[in-house]
C-alpha cells in the first residue's frame, strides 16, 4: 500500500533525534561559547554560518547542509558541536587527554583571528574539565582549589556515576569553570551528556538573568508612572477637576505602560521559559548531596531564583499598573458620562422651554393670521357683493360692517380645521 506523507513528516520525526549529545571520554576538557546579537540588535543568521564556514575551512572540515542548524564534526585534533538556538549561537570545542595546569588552555581550540572577527557578543565562555574520580577527599581538595568554595555548588549526578562542582564565577580569563569527575568505566556518551547539561545551565542561566537586568533599568520608569499614576487617581476622587485635562494625563500614562509592557513582553516571556529550562537540566542530573555542599539546585535556589521573582513582581507589577490606569479610565468616562447626562438634561429642559415659547408665540402669529386674513377677506367679499347691495340701498360701510363677523368666524374655523389636520 502506497501512501502519501504529510510534507513535514520526515522533518518532524528526524527533529526529536537532532542535537545528539557529544561524546568525552575521562580524562578529557571541553570548551564552551554562546555568541548572542549585541545590544538587542537581530541575529544575523547568514552572518553566522558564514562565520562557522570560515572555521570549518580553516581546519579543512566538511560544512553542513544548508539550512542546518547544528553540526558536530572532526577540526584538526579537536571534535565541535555547533548549534544555532532562537537568540543565540554555541560553539564547543572537546578533547580527549589531560591539560596541566588545570584551565590552562582556555579556548585555545578556536584560532585567535577567528575568535576576534566574530559577529555579535560574547553571552558565556565555559571551561569544564573532566577527570577520573580517584577518591573523594582528592576530589573535594581539587574542586577547593579551582572554585570560590562560598558559592560553590558540588554534588553526585546519575546515580553517583559522576561528581560535578561549579561555582558560577568569571575566572580572570573570563571563563565560567566546571569540572567533571567521573567514575571508572563510566561511558563516553554519559560524559558527554553531563558536560552538555552543564553548558546548557549555564547558558540559559545566563539568559534568564537578561531578564533581571531589564527589570532593574525598568525600575527607576514603573516608580515614576506609579506615582503619577496614584496622583492623578488621588486628583480623581478628590474634586471634579478638569475632565479633559486628567483623560490627557491618563492617556499618556496609559500608553507609556502600555510601551513599557510591549517592551519587555519577549524578553519576561524568554526568561520563564529559560528558568523552565534551567530546573529541568538540573532536575534530569538526578543530584545527590556530596559532603554536605550545597548541591546546583540549592545553589540556583538561593541565588537565581530571587533574581526570577524580581523579574515575575515586575510583570505583575506592570499589569497591576495597566489594570488601576484601565480602572481610572472608566472611573473617568463615568464622570464624563454624568456631566455630560446632566448638561443633556438642561439642553433639553432649555429645548422645551423655547418650544413653550414658540407655541405661545405661534398661537400669538395665528391670531395676527385670522385679523390679516380676514381684512383681506372682507375686502373681497366688500367688492363682490357691493354691485348686488346697491341696488338695495345698502351702501359700502354697511355691507363691509356686515360681512366683518361672518368673515372673521369662517376665517377662524378655517385654520383650525387646518391645526387639526396636521396634528
Amino acid at each position: 500500500m502506497t501512501l502519501a506523507d504529510h510534507p513535514l513528516r520526515q522533518e518532524l520525526a528526524n527533529e526529536l533525534h537532532a542535537r545528539p549529545f557529544p561524546s568525552l571520554n575521562a580524562p578529557g576538557q571541553a570548551s564552551f561559547l554562546a555568541i548572542g546579537p549585541a545590544d538587542g540588535a537581530p541575529r544575523d543568521i547568514e552572518a553566522e554560518r558564514a562565520h562557522l564556514l570560515a572555521l570549518l575551512d580553516w581546519f579543512g572540515a566538511p560544512h553542513p547542509q544548508p539550512g542546518a542548524t547544528h553540526w558536530s564534526g572532526q577540526i584538526g585534533r579537536h571534535r565541535l558541536k555547533w548549534e544555532s538556538h532562537t537568540e543565540f549561537v554555541t560553539y564547543m570545542i572537546l578533547s580527549d587527554g589531560p591539560s596541566e595546569p588545570p584551565f590552562r588552555d582556555g579556548l585555545a581550540g578556536f584560532p585567535a583571528e577567528w575568535l576576534a572577527a566574530i559577529p555579535g557578543r560574547r553571552l558565556t565562555s565555559a571551561l569544564i574539565r573532566v577527570e577520573l574520580a580517584t577518591g573523594e577527599e582528592e576530589i573535594a581538595r581539587r574542586a577547593e582549589s579551582w572554585f570560590v568554595a562560598e558559592s560553590m555548588a558540588m554534588s553526585r549526578v546519575l546515580d553517583d556515576q559522576l561528581i560535578v562542582a561549579g561555582d558560577f564565577r568569571i575566572d580572570p580569563a573570563g571563563h565560567m569553570r566546571f569540572a567533571v569527575f567521573a567514575r571508572p568505566g563510566t561511558g563516553e556518551r554519559r560524559i558527554g551528556r553531563v558536560v552538555q547539561r552543564l553548558c546548557e545551565i549555564e547558558t540559559y542561566k545566563t539568559m534568564a538573568m537578561l531578564g533581571l537586568a531589564q527589570a532593574r533599568a525598568m525600575g527607576p520608569r514603573i516608580g515614576a508612572l506609579e506615582t503619577r499614576l496614584s496622583d492623578l487617581v488621588a486628583e480623581m476622587a478628590a474634586g471634579p477637576g478638569d475632565p479633559a485635562a486628567t483623560l490627557a494625563v491618563l492617556l499618556e500614562v496609559s500608553a507609556e505602560l502600555e510601551k513599557l509592557r510591549a517592551q519587555s513582553g519577549f524578553r519576561s516571556g524568554a526568561t520563564r521559559a529559560y528558568e523552565t529550562l534551567v530546573n529541568q537540566r538540573i532536575g534530569v542530573l538526578r543530584e545527590g548531596r556530596f559532603g554536605g555542599r550545597q548541591t546546583f539546585a540549592e545553589f540556583m535556589m538561593r541565588r537565581f531564583d530571587p533574581a526570577m521573582r524580581t523579574v515575575e513582581s515586575t510583570d505583575r507589577r506592570l499589569a497591576a499598573m495597566s489594570e488601576r490606569a484601565a480602572r481610572a479610565g472608566d472611573l473617568l468616562r463615568t464622570r464624563v458620562d454624568v456631566e455630560r447626562s446632566a448638561q443633556n438634561q438642561e439642553l433639553l429642559a432649555s429645548m422645551d422651554r423655547r418650544a413653550d415659547a414658540q407655541l405661545r408665540l405661534q398661537h400669538t402669529v395665528e391670531g395676527l393670521s385670522v385679523v390679516a386674513i380676514s381684512y383681506y377677506a372682507v375686502s373681497l367679499a366688500t367688492y363682490l357683493f357691493g354691485p348686488l347691495a346697491y341696488p338695495m340701498g345698502i351702501d359700502k360701510t354697511a355691507l363691509t360692517a356686515a360681512l366683518v363677523l361672518p368673515v372673521v368666524a369662517l376665517v377662524w374655523l378655517m385654520l383650525q380645521r387646518i391645526r387639526k389636520r396636521l396634528h
